[in-house]
């Protein structure tokens, strides 16, 4: 027999209607942005994050948690500019302020989404951004944890870390 037991592998698959919840808000968001981004990987284990900016905001209810929204500099300040109908060359207290916005927006999607099943949750934090890459989130054990990543196409950026755009959350049913 294999190292994973037979009724271990559906551990090992992301909560769909988690899953489903991320992929629709953040679209929903993007659109708003005026980006196009397609999700390119699904993990149901925390990984690390791969942009500069991070926002978060606690989400409560029947379910408990939070929701994470990481990007590049050069995402945040597209989407920001997206958002705003405006253009930014550096990240500035407007981008990171607009940053929290959208991470937001995404909760909130998250949240309608997420109405009526057992992961609903009714209140959302105040959004903070972190800036930099020297963090680390330890999560406890017991939640139930979605981040999906999806690319944004962009001919102008060459590195793939800066088109990466990944949202997670993590939630305990309470």
């Amino acid at each position: 027999m294999s190292a994973v037991a037979e009724s271990e592998p559906l551990a090992l698959v992301a909560e769909p209607v988690l899953l489903k919840a991320v992929v629709g808000a953040v679209t929903n968001c993007l659109t708003m942005c005026q980006l196009e981004a397609r999700c390119v990987g699904v993990s149901a284990i925390p990984l690390s994050d791969p942009g500069q900016i991070t926002g978060m905001i606690g989400v409560h209810g029947n379910a408990s948690g939070f929701v994470t929204v990481n990007v590049s500099e050069k995402i945040a300040m597209r989407a920001v500019g997206g958002l705003l109908d405006d253009t930014f060359s550096e990240v500035n207290p407007q981008v990171i302020d607009g940053t929290g916005e959208i991470t937001n927006i995404i909760a909130g999607g998250i949240k309608s989404s997420l109405s009526g099943t057992p992961w609903a949750f009714t209140h959302v934090t105040v959004p903070s951004v972190i800036i930099g890459r020297q963090y680390k989130i330890a999560y406890s054990s017991g939640l139930a944890y979605v981040a999906a990543t999806f690319e944004y196409r962009d001919s102008g950026v060459l590195m793939l870390d800066e088109r990466l755009i990944q949202v997670a959350i993590s939630l305990i049913r309470l």
